[in-house]
């Protein structure tokens, strides 16, 4: 029997515990594609769940990793044959089925998808949940109305995965955009994505958020909710649009209807966990040619196995920026 290592989630004393082991290949979680997994990533759920600080594991032990990309060992499922490069995000993975942080990964054959035309397993790994969610998020945005002659757009908690990818995307179709952040240090790394201006959330009063306030954005994506969230909907322009992906501040939202009613302002819910299987296919698909970031190379980090603990405390810290790739292999 093969072994192969694996980052696998533990709980132990009632404490929930990630480490790396070697486990056999039948071990791993049913499923009717083998892949080799070459690539995977970092997002902040993974972090959540091998650090416990979030209730994201529903069946221990579990190989931790929502992301994944390698080439197809063997498959009962026809669609796939030995030697495809595939990808695979969220669904189960990572969560109550064995993940990408392992060296190999057996996948129901609906959860995987083939490789986007356009992108390298590198590449799709660069991108993984985020950048997904962040296409998503634009896609949203747009099929709502926004375009880049309406005004500017700003992108909330803009130093994360997500915010990144997003500055980069818009940029690259022609946007006005601002960066949100509260890293003063990271002004040139949001410049060199294409972010025209930076802010910093020190900046922003939000101990009295009024109903309305100047209008100033005809789009956002927003990561943080929260008060951020609040303070923005009151300055968007009529008809503005905002993307909400993301709860890192806070899960509430305090505010008024007013910009709804007054302004005409729409906010848009994304999730990419739960998206049917055609419209990933769809967005994947735009990842690899009009969606593809310009500047991959300067948000990512590439680490092993060993180093993920250590990556997640950095992402619990707000201590990291872009993306983190974990190489297995290949």
């Amino acid at each position: 029997m093969k072994e192969i290592k694996a980052f696998r989630i533990f709980e132990e004393d009632n404490l929930v515990r990630g480490r790396v082991v070697d486990m056999e290949v039948d071990s791993l979680d049913e499923g009717d594609v083998l892949i080799d997994v070459r690539f995977s990533s970092v997002n902040f759920k993974d972090a959540l769940a091998g650090t416990g600080e979030g209730k994201i594991i529903r069946k221990f032990p579990c190989n931790g990793g929502i992301d994944l990309a390698g080439v197809v060992v063997s498959s009962v499922d026809k669609s796939f044959k030995k030697g495809d490069e595939v990808l695979a995000t969220s669904y189960g993975i990572g969560v109550d089925h064995d993940g990408g942080f392992a060296q190999m990964a057996r996948l129901p054959g609906k959860w995987v998808l083939p490789m986007p035309h356009g992108l390298s397993l590198f590449e799709s790994m660069c991108l993984g949940t985020a950048g997904l969610t962040a296409a998503m998020a634009i896609v949203r945005l747009e099929s709502s109305g926004l375009s880049k002659e309406k005004g500017p757009v700003i992108v909330t908690g803009s130093t994360g995965g997500v915010g990144s990818i997003a500055i980069d995307i818009l940029s690259k179709k022609g946007y006005e955009v601002t960066a949100l952040t509260g890293k003063k240090d990271e002004v040139d790394y949001l410049k060199s994505l294409g972010a025209g201006d930076v802010l910093f959330r020190d900046s922003l009063n939000l101990e009295k958020i009024r109903p309305l306030g100047k209008e100033v954005w005809a789009g956002a994506v927003d990561n943080l909710g929260g008060d951020i969230l609040s303070l923005i909907t009151t300055q968007m322009r009529w008809g503005g649009v905002v993307s909400v992906i993301g709860l890192a501040s806070s899960h509430q939202f305090n505010g008024t209807v007013m910009p709804y009613i007054l302004r005409n302002v729409s906010v848009l819910g994304v999730d990419s966990v739960n998206a049917p299987f055609e419209y990933r296919r769809k967005i994947w698909s735009q990842l690899g040619a009009d969606l593809k970031p310009k500047h991959l190379t300067k948000i990512v980090n590439k680490v092993d196995l060993d180093q993920l603990p250590s990556v997640f405390e950095k992402i619990m810290q707000g201590k990291i920026k872009g993306r983190t790739v974990v190489e297995l292999g290949g």
